[in-house]
């Protein structure tokens, strides 16, 4: 039986003729390089925009507290921050963390903050418990690393419910 359909095929494509190849060999285009510098580049960019000597003038002294309002903004701005009026949209812990680490974890927070239109957000220093002397090494360097960045309105020191004096409450522009 298998004969006999092999003998019928045989007869039915005796008059075929092969077609010419057409097959096209398809080779994927090389993958995009990774612009490893410019990454680099633009972290290093990050970390040096917020540096650890700089203190301005116009800042509120209020001895321990944390508080900042840029100039040209109404004290009200202030007070409604003080008073929790914005919902916080994101936060940062930075417990435990180095400075260099720190410094980076919050450029990159404030810039993807800024990124998404982020309106008030949290960032938690700690209160220096655990750090050398007891004292707040990262509460002090985020006073100064705040300061320099444009897109902060404000900031105070958060109310009891949401860390007290271990954590700053900023408000940015509206995007």
């Amino acid at each position: 039986m298998a004969d006999d359909e092999t003998a019928l095929f045989r007869e039915a494509v005796k008059d075929a003729k092969p077609l010419k190849s057409t097959r096209v060999l398809l080779r994927p285009k090389p993958p995009r390089p990774i612009p490893r510098q410019s990454i680099r580049d633009e972290q290093q960019a990050l970390k040096d925009s917020l540096s650890d000597t700089y203190y301005p003038a116009d800042e509120i002294e209020s001895g321990e507290e944390l508080l900042y309002l840029r100039e040209g903004h109404s004290p009200d701005i202030l007070k409604k921050l003080r008073r929790g009026h914005w919902v916080t949209q994101a936060e940062l812990d930075l417990h435990g963390m180095q400075v260099e680490e720190a410094r980076s974890y919050t450029a990159q927070f404030l810039s993807e903050c800024k990124r998404k239109g982020v309106r008030c957000v949290r960032i938690i220093h700690g209160k220096g418990l655990g750090s050398k002397n007891r004292e707040p090494v990262l509460k002090n360097k985020l006073r100064g690393w705040l300061i320099q960045r444009d897109e902060i309105i404000a900031y105070c020191q958060a109310r009891r419910v949401d860390g007290g004096g271990g954590a700053v409450l900023v408000l940015l522009k509206a995007a």
